[in-house]
């Protein structure tokens, strides 16, 4: 199966499936194009297809690519590890990050959000599992992350991201998405008004979804495999 179009339909046929067997609408998960080390001729494909939303990466790779295909209107998403000095680009370039696991990231990407620019859209990754070789805050630092950014201006909290461990045990992976769930609703019990849940990918997007996810980042499932 090579052709985009069916690509696409499999993984949509696959998230209404999962959405079925939890008793959930279809249209309560969106799907994330995972589009690092794909040329912006995929995306452009892609985007023919009804696909907005895009997710990158490597910061300098995202801005080629948003450069090329800025006559398109396009959503874009950083997924990928912050450092301190690409947080201007990030802030003046995408509308989500989803990855911000540390105080400093999230008052640079307040301050350097242009005004004129709208808020920029911020998931807090958590590290449910404590990987050390995984970015993303313990559970007990993104309460206090989602506290600092209630009170930040040009940012809008929307939610948590996560990238649980990867193992064969199905229960293991439920427990894992279980707990990002926890905690999401731990935030919205304390007032934090969240929308987005960014969990599950290519291998594990039905148990994702079963377990609350709202959005699911789709990378060589979608788009094929990647270049090198």
């Amino acid at each position: 199966m090579n052709k985009p179009i069916e690509r696409l339909q499999l993984v949509r046929q696959r998230i209404a499936n999962a959405c079925t067997a939890a008793g959930r609408q279809a249209e309560e998960v969106s799907l994330l194009a995972v589009s690092k080390r794909h040329p912006a001729q995929n995306i452009m494909t892609f985007n023919t297809l009804g696909i907005q939303s895009f997710g990158e990466n490597q910061l300098q790779e995202a801005l080629q690519k948003q450069q090329a295909l800025q006559h398109l209107d396009l959503q874009w998403h950083f997924i990928g590890a912050i450092q301190s000095n690409k947080t201007r680009a990030l802030a003046e370039h995408f509308q989500w990050v989803q990855s911000v696991d540390r105080q400093r990231i999230l008052q640079r990407l307040a301050n350097q959000r242009p005004d004129q620019a709208g808020p920029l859209n911020i998931c807090l990754q958590v590290n449910i599992d404590r990987e050390p070789q995984k970015g993303g805050a313990s559970a007990e630092e993104i309460l206090q992350l989602a506290a600092i950014a209630g009170d930040l201006k040009n940012i809008k909290l929307r939610g948590l991201m996560a990238i649980p461990k990867l193992t064969g045990d199905p229960l293991e992976q439920h427990d894992s998405f279980r707990r990002v769930r926890l905690l999401f609703e731990e935030l919205i019990a304390r007032g934090h008004e969240l929308d987005t849940l960014s969990m599950g990918m290519s291998s594990d997007l039905e148990i994702a979804i079963q377990e609350g996810s709202t959005m699911v980042r789709i990378g060589t499932d979608l788009l094929g495999e990647r270049q090198t």
